[in-house]
């Protein structure tokens, strides 16, 4: 067989080929048992061969690396097929199999068998089926790294199928079934999917559903999926779902590489339908505030052994600052380690990447750089694989015994050693600014040594050749060279090499030039924005006049008048039209556009002229369903729909066509634009049949006409019953019910119209219900009993008295289906202005919707000054400003250009005449009072008259009357009042015996009125009076002479000592001050501090002897002072008994006013003495005794009581610890209890860490502390409220449960922030703040400041499990915090209180 060389296309190799086929032919059939040996044979020798040829590669690193890489093959079915690789490394690697990127199950019934021979590796599949098409990778891993290879098994047919097939001499991948003939089918969206704008990390999800007619299981259209006009597929970035009559697109994770205009294509035989939508994707949030977005659209080219470019399109920064470059990472499949390729920031969208393994696949990625920060990476490409592009053109078939040919290279063939030949034909297939990819014609080569390439450049001038690849040897014709000069003119040729020697150079290429440098595009021309829709405009501009290499356009938008620009789009768009969506309608926009190429964004355009957000005008669609009225044998009356969409603005004119049944041409009725949608078509010739057309017209101009009408006779009508009604109109659609309108038939018959009948039946059924077996003699009905979900059509029939009528015509369908967030009319009465208001508020609202209001479904017309509608956004109000009792009734409402928004609200008679007796008490209001009329006496015996209002107005006004006589608030009397407080009063300066009688005081605010009274007579009068004349008095003492600012009072201390206590003013040195009992003056031993004016009098023992009335004067010349206290002891008394629980127990506790030691104090349980004891502890305060339970039980349940004894009296204060007050406390003590018992057991930070910490870079940082609690608590760290992994970096222990640590080992500057230490049990814990900051060497180091919280307590678990006792007595748990202790008594007369304890 002759030896056939192969034609390789890189393209297609590297990007649309999913496997990589080599094959191998023969001329004639074989058995299967033959070719199963040969392959062995065959196999065989490639193994032999692969080891040979790969002796000479590099010595064996640590890391894993393929020296004989997979194979693919091209294998006939049932047919076994071995890939061979192998591989070294230290540890020795291990090598994992994968079949379509999944891993392989080799156990499974003995389908793949993997084998490891002394390093060499295969997988076999002894018996090939068409399923075992796909690419097979093996993945090599030690602890060094990873490496991996790829290779592709394609299975084909039996060989004697393809020959006996009629198209055996077509490629495997052709169909073999002639394509199916679609019928006609005719397409309807029912459902549409509409803009999306998201942002990256995000998804989005495309719907559209579909009408099909006819609806053939086997004959559905097909649906294609497009992205600005490139076919979608199903992968891991787009999953398309397709099921009848509905198909989905789902982007799960969103990159800016995913917007576009995203189009569903149904394509049948009879034509296609088609939708399109905007997807907008905008940055996520960037790693760095004010970094730029993420580059997009990475594309690699000319992939080769050993490098590829790499070039991508940038980013839009309209808010950010501008890219200063773009960083490339690479990352080899079967891994996740990204490597970054460059060192410093590239300026334009294009980088070479040299340095790749041969035969390995890669990922790569972009980021950029600004002022800011690094931005996150653009999804990453597609794999691409460094190989040899003209590998396919070194193929030789070659017989190996037999009838088979094996594949082998040039390379592979046995030749004598000598040099190649002289390489031919270098030229450039591509140039740059700093780099050309050269190509060259191999020279003829039979030999068994490899071959390599030396390549030596010369710049134009120098006449100097120099050799560009000294460290590499180059194994392909294409070799691209790097780090040129820009704008610089260069010579290249090539020599061939191998084990024997090297070649003569080539002849040198023709003058090859590098790209200069051109800058970034100019600024696009003048930008054109035009309506689109009510959320969209249309945006043009011209191209730059200096394109350079120009990528596409940036659209930014900014609302007119603000300076807050944002992108339309994230994605370069390639054309100079835009359709700019997701705008706010009736708002103002401005837009501009730069364009973009590799070096970066133009300046950018001026500005558009600003242009409101409204949809373009069209002209009306068709209206539809014409009817018949009514006939007299000379004219008809008609009747039409009008149509479903108006073209954005009104419908102005109608015009109806006719023509006889049976002609063609139509005729215009009439010359002058009909406007209503009833006409009388006259001048019909009796008996003719007739068919009729309507247009309609707007200011957009004339739409397309309707069907023609069904035939109509010109027949006079009289039969006696109605004809049919028209305009049916259904309204308040909820799950279960609707309300229909409709209007009255034109054609009475042979009497008045007495009722009407509503019927109803789903869409396509002819089951008619009647939904009113009396008929309404109003023209609305609400239909009642509906089933959720279902589409219904209505018709109504007029009732006289000869009978039911002719039916109308259908109405459209309504799905009983209420809205989402549909409301209901409410009718309340206003709380300040009284009127009777209906509200309702619209959940939807589009350009041009208005609230149109109707009375018993008929329309409201009459607008005055008692009838009022307010509409403020979503919300309309239909005020009655004067409402009377005829106006009970429905009240209905609907909003124009919504799906149907309406709502009604009925009231009765009875319930109108509550709401405007509730009216009329708002609008006449009685001011209601806080306090009544009320007086006090001031100082110099003036007479204050007050009362406070609820609320008042700062417009009250107000009078006040003495025995129906008005007071004058002129001076010296005085009115005011306070808005805040509502208080209103009046001072009268002089009260005399003649101000006896009664006061009033009357308030007017706004509608409301107030009067308060306030008789004073008789014994009020006469203690007012007195009052007044001391209050006189007293302001004449105060002002004019010594007095006491402060009286005596007593104060006891907490060492039982008790002292009086005065304070004097308006002393002169003259001023004398004395202490008197009982008239007898007490000389003190300290005499009175007059400077400070504060007096004192100690009395050390406070017994029985030292009661009495005591008393101090001041005096001089001005005039006397005197004060005094009784303190004889009479009333001497004790507050009620109280509960307070500890977490020892329940404490009885009573608060006495003052003591006396001759007082004697015994607790009392029952009719038993109560002792100090452990189970009793009795003690207390100065100023109160206790008696406290510890650990109460039942028995301790009963009535206690405390028994207070002097000299004369005796008192007794009782409490009843039983039922429910014992059940209450108890629960306190047990929560205290428990309480106490985990505060003391939960976990807790003895000490030891920081508030913040200052550290200097690769530092080693350790923050320790001790810790407790019981049972020993579990210790946790966050950082910056994330949790802390331990790794070699971060370091966590817990030493004998108790000594706590982190240690951060080579501190960086990402190790900045909060550290939070939280240690915790089931009794609850505590959390710890600690601040560092890390700072370079050399760097000021900073100040931390610390938290202000820097420790959180944890609650414990609840509720809390205390342990069980050991024993039947267990001892009370430790108080939850210090309090006194009780003392020790022994037994005897029982406790003292307030004075220690003593044996009586």
């Amino acid at each position: 067989m002759a030896m056939r060389s192969g034609n390789y296309n890189h393209e297609y190799y590297h990007k649309q080929s999913k496997y990589v086929v080599k094959e191998y032919s023969s001329s004639e059939s074989v058995v299967d048992d033959y070719q199963h040996k040969a392959a062995v044979r065959i196999q065989g020798v490639v193994r032999k061969k692969m080891v040979e040829k790969y002796v000479r590669e590099e010595p064996m690193i640590r890391g894993p690396k393929f020296v004989v890489r997979l194979r693919s093959h091209t294998v006939f079915e049932n047919s076994p097929i071995k890939l061979f690789c192998t591989v070294e490394g230290f540890p020795v690697p291990i090598v994992t199999w994968y079949k379509d990127g999944v891993i392989l199950e080799h156990g499974s019934a003995g389908r793949y068998i993997v084998d490891d021979n002394v390093g060499m590796r295969s997988l076999e599949i002894p018996r090939c089926g068409t399923d075992d098409t796909a690419q097979y990778s093996a993945v090599a891993s030690n602890i060094h790294g990873q490496a991996s290879s790829q290779a592709s098994i394609i299975v084909k047919r039996f060989r004697q199928e393809d020959e006996s097939c009629l198209y055996a001499w077509l490629p495997y991948t052709v169909p073999m079934l002639p394509s199916i003939q679609y019928t006609k089918i005719n397409i309807t969206f029912t459902e549409k999917f509409g803009p999306v704008f998201a942002s990256e990390g995000g998804s989005a999800s495309l719907t559209a559903t579909m009408h099909l007619e006819p609806n053939l299981a086997n004959l559905q259209p097909d649906s294609q999926w497009y992205r600005d006009d490139t076919r979608l597929v199903d992968s891991k970035w787009v999953k398309i779902n397709t099921g009848r009559g509905t198909s989905t697109l789902t982007i799960p994770n969103l990159f800016k590489d995913d917007e576009g205009l995203y189009t569903l294509r149904l394509v049948t035989k009879g034509g296609t339908a088609e939708h399109s939508a905007f997807i907008s994707v905008s940055d996520g949030p960037p790693p760095v505030v004010g970094a730029p977005g993420a580059p997009m659209d990475i594309r690699i080219h000319d992939a080769n052994r050993d490098y590829v470019i790499v070039s991508w399109k940038p980013p839009n920064t309209t808010t950010e600052g501008p890219i200063l470059g773009y960083f490339v990472d690479k990352c080899e499949v079967g891994t996740e380690n990204w490597a970054q390729c460059n060192d410093h920031p590239i300026k334009i969208c294009k980088y070479p990447v040299p340095g790749l393994f041969e035969g390995h696949s890669y990922y790569f990625r972009v980021r950029a750089v600004n002022a800011r920060g690094i931005s996150k990476p653009s999804r990453m490409s597609d794999p691409i694989a460094a190989l040899d592009p003209t590998e396919f053109e070194r193929l030789h078939a070659l017989k190996l015994g037999g009838k088979l040919d094996v594949v082998t290279y040039d390379d592979d063939m046995e030749a004598e050693g000598k040099p190649p030949g002289v390489s031919s034909g270098i030229y450039a297939s591509e140039t740059d600014r700093t780099y050309v990819v050269l190509s060259w014609k191999a020279p003829a080569y039979s030999s068994k040594a490899p071959m390599w390439y030396y390549i030596e450049k010369c710049q134009v001038g120098t006449a100097a050749w120099q050799r560009v690849n000294t460290q590499v040897p180059i194994r392909s014709p294409r070799y691209a060279v790097f780090d040129l000069a820009e704008g610089k003119e260069y010579q290249f040729r090539v020599l061939s090499a191998n084990m024997y020697g090297t070649s003569e150079p080539s002849e040198p290429s023709k003058l090859i030039q590098t790209q200069a440098l051109k800058g970034v595009p100019s600024a696009p021309g003048q930008v054109i924005s035009t309506r689109e829709t009510d959320t969209s405009l249309l945006i043009q501009w011209a191209p730059p006049k200096e394109p350079n290499n120009l990528i596409g356009y940036y659209i930014d938008q900014c609302v007119k008048g603000s300076k807050d620009w944002t992108s339309a789009n994230h994605k370069p768009h390639s054309s100079t039209k835009f359709v700019v969506s997701g705008l706010t309608t009736g708002e103002t926009y401005v837009f501009r556009v730069q364009a973009i190429n590799e070096l970066g964004l133009s300046d950018e355009s001026q500005e558009s002229s600003p242009l409101s957000v409204k949809a373009a005008l069209t002209s009306p669609t068709a209206p539809y369903d014409v009817a018949l009225l009514g006939c007299d044998g000379q004219s008809m009356v008609l009747n039409w729909k009008k149509p479903l969409h108006t073209g954005g603005t009104a419908i102005n004119a109608y015009f109806v066509d006719k023509r006889r049944s049976g002609a063609t041409m139509w005729r215009e009725v009439h010359i002058p634009a009909v406007t209503e949608r009833v006409y009388q078509v006259e001048g019909l010739t009796q008996g003719a049949i007739y068919q009729f057309r309507v247009y309609a017209a707007n200011l957009a101009g004339l739409g397309k006409s309707s069907k023609a009408s069904a035939d109509f006779s010109c027949e006079a009508w009289t039969m006696p019953e109605p004809g049919p009604a028209y305009d049916l109109t259904a309204s308040e659609v909820r799950d279960t019910s609707l309300v229909l309108e409709w209007k009255k038939p034109v054609y009475y018959g042979s009497g008045p119209i007495t009722g009407y009948h509503v019927e109803y039946a789903k869409k396509g059924s002819s089951d008619w219900t009647r939904a009113n077996e009396t008929a309404v003699s109003h023209r609305y009905l609400k239909v009642e009993g509906l089933e959720e979900g279902a589409k219904y059509v209505f018709r109504v029939r007029g009732v006289n008295e000869a009978g039911v009528g002719m039916a109308s015509l259908p109405s459209d369908s309504v799905v009983a289906k209420a809205l989402a967030g549909a409301q209901e009319v409410s009718c309340s009465v206003d709380e300040k202005s009284g009127d009777i208001v209906f509200a309702f508020e619209s959940c939807q609202m589009n350009v041009g919707s208005e609230f149109l209001w109707k009375k018993n479904y008929k329309e409201i017309t009459e607008f005055s000054s008692s009838i009022v509608v307010h509409t403020e956004g979503n919300l309309c109000k239909l005020m009655f400003k004067n409402a009377v009792k005829e106006d009970f009734g429905t009240y209905s409402v609907s909003v124009s250009h919504t799906d149907g928004v309406s709502s009604s609200c009925s009231i009765s008679a009875e319930e109108l005449q509550k709401m405007l007796e509730l009216s009329y008490s708002i609008r006449h209001p009685i001011i209601p009072l806080k306090s009544e009329l009320a007086y006090k006496i001031l100082e110099r015996g003036r007479m204050r008259f007050w009362l406070q209002a609820e609320e008042i107005s700062s417009k009250v006004t107000y009078k006040f009357f003495a025995n129906n006589k008005e007071l004058s608030g002129a001076d010296p009397n005085k009115m005011a009042h306070d808005v805040s407080t509502g208080v209103i009063e009046f001072i009268l300066d002089h009260f005399t015996e003649d101000s006896e009688g009664t006061y009033t005081c009357q308030i007017t605010d706004g509608g409301g009125k107030a009067q308060s009274s306030l008789v004073l007579i008789g014994d009020a009068f006469k203690a007012a009076l007195a009052e007044a004349d001391y209050q006189r008095r007293e302001y004449i003492r105060v002002k004019e002479g010594p007095h006491f600012s402060e009286f005596l009072t007593v104060k006891v201390g907490e060492d039982c000592s008790v002292t009086l206590v005065c304070k004097v003013a308006n002393l002169k040195k003259e001023s004398e001050f004395h202490w008197y009992k009982e008239d007898t003056e007490i000389i003190p031993d300290v005499k009175p501090d007059l400077g400070s004016g504060v007096c004192k009098l100690p009395i050390h023992l406070f017994s029985r002897k030292t009661t009495g009335v005591y008393k101090a004067t001041i005096s001089d010349d001005r005039g006397k002072d005197m004060s005094q206290v009784d303190i004889s002891g009479k009333g001497a008394s004790a507050a009620e008994l109280v509960i307070n629980c500890t977490a020892t127990g329940i404490q009885l506790q009573c608060h006495m006013k003052y003591y006396t030691s001759e007082m004697n104090i015994h607790w009392m349980h029952g009719e038993s003495k109560v002792g100090h004891s452990e189970k009793c502890v009795i003690g207390g305060t100065p100023a109160m005794a206790t008696m406290e339970v510890i650990e109460p039980n039942d028995k301790d349940k009963g009535v206690y009581s405390i028994v207070i004894t002097d000299l004369e009296n005796t008192n007794k204060r009782t409490l009843d610890l039983s039922g429910d007050v014992y059940d209450k406390a108890y629960a306190q003590f047990q929560k205290l209890k428990a309480e106490a018992y985990a505060e003391m057991n939960r976990g807790k930070v003895m000490g030891g860490l920081p508030d913040v910490v200052t550290i200097m870079e690769k530092k080693t940082l350790s923050l320790t502390c001790t810790v407790c609690g019981d049972p020993k608590p579990l210790v946790s760290w966050l950082k910056n409220g994330n949790d802390v992994e331990p790794d070699n970096q971060y370091v966590v222990s817990l030493d004998q449960g108790k000594f706590a640590c982190l240690t951060i080992n080579g501190i960086g500057m990402d190790d900045s922030g909060k550290y939070t230490m939280i240690v915790q049990n089931k009794y609850g814990g505590e959390c710890v703040d600690i601040v560092v900051s890390v700072y370079r060497h050399g760097d000021t180091i900073p100040v931390a400041k610390p938290n202000l919280t820097a420790k959180t307590i944890i609650p414990p678990k609840m509720p809390i499990e205390l342990p069980q006792p050991k024993t039947a007595a267990p001892s009370p748990a430790p108080p939850a915090s210090p309090s006194p202790a009780p003392p020790k008594a022994v037994g005897g007369r029982g406790m003292k209180s307030p004075t220690p304890t003593r044996r009586k």
